[in-house]
């Protein structure tokens, strides 16, 4: 058994440096090399440098993170869509099919529930679920690796 968890453990990190370099080809150059990504992720295409990630942040499988939204629309230019970054802070877990909407920022050390649709911004140090997110919880701390303390 400790034998399958080593290979496990040296797999993962093959696999997370994979991912990292998948999406620094595709030109997400704004996220942290220390970040998890899970599989089956939608980062934003059209806009991929303001997809803006911290480090020891944990992204879940299913995440939606969006930099532009067509509803609204480019000041300068009205036949464009407006295009803006979004941020994600240190230390945070984005859970399960959550979506992160264009122009957000989430603070550092914050756990975003599954299924939950962030549209606002998000202080730090806080647990976030819901649709739209709702803060359930303040103050709380987490370790490098997006685990409350």
């Amino acid at each position: 058994m400790k034998l399958r968890y080593f290979v496990m453990g040296r797999l993962s990190f093959l696999i997370q440096r994979y991912r990292i370099f998948l999406c620094r080809l595709k030109g997400y150059s704004n996220i942290h090399k220390s970040v998890v990504l899970e599989s089956n992720l939608f980062l934003d295409k059209v806009y991929p440098k303001g997809v803006n990630i911290g480090e020891n942040t944990l992204v879940a499988s299913h995440v939606i993170i969006l930099t532009h939204e067509h509803v609204k629309r480019d000041k300068g230019d009205t036949s464009n869509p407006l295009i803006t970054n979004t941020y994600i802070g240190r230390n945070c877990f984005i859970g399960v099919r959550s979506i992160i909407l264009p122009g957000v920022t989430i603070g550092d050390e914050v756990v975003i529930g599954a299924h939950t649709v962030v549209s606002r911004d998000v202080p730090s140090n806080c647990i976030a679920v819901g649709n739209p997110c709702r803060i359930i919880k303040s103050g709380i701390k987490m370790d490098n690796k997006a685990i409350l303390k």
